[in-house]
């Protein structure tokens, strides 16, 4: 056989696996926050006609002769550049303009906020580890989508269901606690919430995150107090007001950034998990934090929403190369066809 014919057909896969890439970025230009992908190729091994020589005293030197035996996919690599931000004007839709990730998780709660979580190493902000290890831990996954949702009991969640985590807050006074319902569906009951003072001296407790909760009532001097407005700022401050007239701190949205987002690992739904290679999530500092490396994230919008950064122009650009290299290649096999066709008709 023709090693020509194994060369197009090793074109063949690789641009057809780069068409793949191509019609999952212009199928998902509308998806919220997602990271176009590309492709690089690379050949494959080379034979070797003759070796190379070095020069002599009677002749000089020769060049080696090499036959390419193919292509290959080096690499499917993530861009992840910030997308445009999208106006929705929805108070649970949030953008983070600039590096970070959302975190999310699932599994089961604790009775309350106490010995629930996912603990800090708070000496590197690293998510996991530290001194406070809680019983009942929640399995981490990361996300820039920032479409969230309140269930019946007053969780914050994402479209999937995932809590979203993030500190408790202290004053001089109080330090926030969530009490979780764990069997109660009806719409008269919801997690309940330790009143922190907005208007004192706020910090985040920074040894572990914890799932957040936005309830209608707030646990005030043994009283409930209705929540009648929320809103979150720039730093993901959770603040509340309420029908006393009084303005209360529920917690901070958490956010995390890694060495290699590159080696995060896409789950679907818009979520991605850590790998070998991403490095562990590093921590945003909470608010007050004596080590504060929150100037390195971005900063979230409230009633926003990051769009696709995938380039429609671009990519049919890749496609329509895509698709003349596809059929070069068909067409290599087709010729090579033809000159065994050639040779098998010398014999006649």
């Amino acid at each position: 056989m023709l090693p020509s014919m194994y060369s197009g057909i090793s074109g063949l896969r690789a641009n057809q696996q780069k068409l793949n890439v191509i019609g999952n970025n212009i199928a998902n230009s509308s998806t919220t926050a997602y990271k176009t992908q590309s492709m690089n190729f690379q050949d494959m091994i080379s034979q070797n006609l003759s070796d190379p020589s070095a020069p002599s005293t009677s002749i000089g030197g020769v060049n080696g002769k090499q036959s390419g035996l193919g292509v290959q996919v080096a690499g499917i690599s993530t861009d992840f550049t910030t997308g445009s931000m999208g106006t929705t004007n929805r108070n649970l839709d949030f953008a983070i303009d600039g590096t970070g990730y959302f975190v999310v998780g699932t599994g089961k709660l604790g009775e309350t906020s106490d010995d629930t979580g996912i603990s800090i190493d708070e000496d590197n902000n690293i998510l996991g580890g530290g001194d406070n290890e809680v019983e009942n831990t929640i399995e981490a996954h990361y996300s820039r989508d920032g479409s969230f949702y309140l269930d019946t009991q007053g969780n914050l969640i994402n479209q999937n269901g995932y809590r979203v985590m993030g500190y408790l807050v202290t004053d001089e006074n109080n330090t926030s606690t969530i009490t979780y319902l764990q069997n109660d569906t009806e719409d008269t009951f919801q997690n309940a919430v330790q009143f922190v003072d907005a208007n004192g001296t706020v910090t985040s407790v920074t040894d572990k995150l914890v799932p957040l909760s936005i309830p209608n009532y707030i646990t005030k001097d043994d009283q409930l107090v209705k929540v009648k407005s929320f809103s979150v700022g720039k730093d993901g401050i959770i603040t509340a007001q309420l029908t006393d007239s009084t303005t209360a701190v529920l917690g901070q949205i958490a956010m995390v950034s890694f060495q290699n987002e590159g080696g995060l690992v896409k789950e679907g739904g818009n979520l991605y998990t850590t790998s070998s290679n991403s490095g562990q999530p590093i921590v945003m500092s909470g608010k007050g934090a004596e080590n504060d490396n929150s100037a390195g994230y971005g900063k979230i919008t409230q009633g926003f929403l990051e769009m696709s950064n995938v380039d429609l122009a671009q990519q049919f650009t890749d496609m329509i190369v895509a698709t003349r290299a596809f059929q070069a290649n068909g067409k290599m096999i087709t010729n090579g066809d033809t000159i065994l066709e050639d040779l098998i008709n010398l014999k006649r």
